[in-house]
């Protein structure tokens, strides 16, 4: 199955990115799609315990099994004033 993802702030400049895909085995559950992305891209690795993860604009978390064409948003914290 194929996902489709989403890269946002300093993430998505770390990477190069701001969309991509990734393909997955069916039945393949959101910690397995961030296991994958985090051997591709150290930028992920790093950030992992940091990143809030949203399927389809809903947050989510590990255990949540994915679907063929759902967009999975990655987003780092964010700070400012």
């Amino acid at each position: 199955m194929t996902i489709h993802l989403k890269y946002f702030g300093s993430l998505a400049d770390q990477i190069g990115a701001r969309e991509a895909t990734c393909d997955l085995p069916e039945g393949a559950t959101l910690a397995v799609a961030m296991a994958t992305l985090a051997a591709e891209h150290p930028a992920i690795a790093a950030m992992r315990d940091k990143l809030a993860i949203a399927v389809n604009f809903e947050y989510q978390q590990g255990g949540h099994v994915l679907c063929d064409q759902d967009e999975v948003a990655l987003i780092p914290p964010v700070s400012g004033g």
